[in-house]
């Protein structure tokens, strides 16, 4: 799963920045690795020219494999706390589609259920 990380002229854009984010969101991301291509990563400091409670805006978009893009927007008086809200909500929006999925279209998917090793058919 391929990371991208975008900020406006309010935030630093370091390497640094953009590795944590990466290995972060792999190991969040990490049971729908198949699924997910990319996740583009935009961090926002909506009021530049003033601080306050609220004034970073995280938003994160996951290429879905077929589907159409899922996203979801955390605002909060760090980076760190829009960031990490942001993949929360966005956890919640990936388990909640692709339980739909599951659910209506028995969606093709590595498991060791399917796995005549480990499955005892006696």
């Amino acid at each position: 799963m391929q990371v991208q990380v975008n900020t406006s002229n309010g935030i630093d854009n370091k390497d640094s920045l953009e590795r944590w984010a990466s290995d972060y969101l792999n190991e969040q991301f990490a049971r729908f690795a198949q699924d997910i291509t990319r996740v583009e990563v935009q961090l926002r400091d909506t009021n530049s020219a003033k601080s306050g409670d609220s004034d970073i805006r995280c938003m994160l978009e996951a290429r879905v494999t077929g589907h159409d893009p899922v996203t979801a927007t955390h605002h909060a008086g760090t980076q760190d706390e829009a960031f990490r809200g942001a993949t929360q909500r966005l956890l919640h929006a990936l388990e909640h589609l692709f339980g739909k999925l599951d659910r209506h279209q028995h969606r093709a998917r590595d498991t060791i259920r399917r796995d005549p090793s480990i499955v005892d058919t006696e």
